[in-house]
């Protein structure tokens, strides 16, 4: 996969309102698409599932499809 700007693929642990970071990196993957989200742009996220989104949309979708 493609990674973000050629930079490292971060490992963090996702919380209610931040992340902590795990692993170092400037980036992580979108856990349906694979799409690299930049850090500074990663907005959505499953606390439960411990996942990365790439969009509000498919955030809603993995939400829908875990239900």
């Amino acid at each position: 996969m493609l990674t973000s700007r050629g930079g490292r693929t971060a490992r963090l642990h996702y919380m209610a309102n931040n992340f902590r970071m795990l692993s170092p990196g400037d980036h992580v993957l979108c856990a349906i698409t694979g799409q690299a989200i930049p850090l500074d742009e990663l907005r959505y996220w499953s606390v439960v599932r411990q996942e990365p989104y790439a969009t509000a949309e498919i955030s809603v979708q993995a939400e829908e499809d875990a239900g």
